[in-house]
């Protein structure tokens, strides 16, 4: 696998090397001694897989008390997939990265604790597994503003529409207000 750290370094591209002939392909996903060597000691202990038509936007998610580093990748269909900087005492802090994960590319991107996350869908859907390092915990998630005026995050929307939203993203919490993370 190649590791890229992008313009945040912390937030790393996972490029896997795929085997492929006539039958179809093989390739590994995760090992964890290569993670260690390029992202980190982190254990993962649970994986998470949604479905999303196109047009949705999930996010931007993190967990305050309990935040989760995430392995994610794109099975069937592509996403634009967003990291922010969440860590106030970071020199990254409010700064976001993005990358187009799909099941051509196969590509993963490692997010780790401290990093608010989404994803919009650019196919006509997307299935989206990930791993955690800690648990879900409804009560602990925040829910950052995807279209927050000082992150500026330039979203690939089809055709200029507004994305599809949850009730919970639709009432995100801006930059200057959101928990943040020492």
């Amino acid at each position: 696998m190649q590791y890229e750290k992008l313009a945040i370094p912390d937030v790393v591209l996972i490029t896997p090397q795929v085997f492929g002939d006539e039958r179809g392909f093989f390739m590994e996903t995760f090992r964890q001694s290569e993670f260690e060597a390029h992202c980190g000691h982190h254990t993962f202990v649970q994986d998470n897989h949604s479905k999303s038509a196109h047009g949705i936007l999930r996010g931007l998610h993190y967990q305050h008390q309990q935040p989760q580093g995430k392995l994610v990748r794109v099975t069937q269909g592509e996403v634009f997939d967003v990291a922010v900087d969440m860590r106030q005492n970071s020199t990254t802090f409010g700064q976001w990265v993005g990358a187009t994960l799909n099941e051509q590319n196969k590509q993963m991107l490692w997010l780790p604790p401290g990093f608010a996350h989404g994803f919009y869908v650019t196919s006509e859907e997307a299935e989206f597994q990930y791993k955690c390092t800690d648990y879900y915990a409804p009560g602990d998630e925040v829910s950052l503003r995807w279209d927050d005026p000082i992150l500026n995050i330039q979203w690939p929307l089809v055709n200029s529409q507004p994305p599809v939203l949850s009730a919970k993203d639709q009432h995100g919490a801006s930059l200057l207000n959101a928990p943040r993370f020492n």
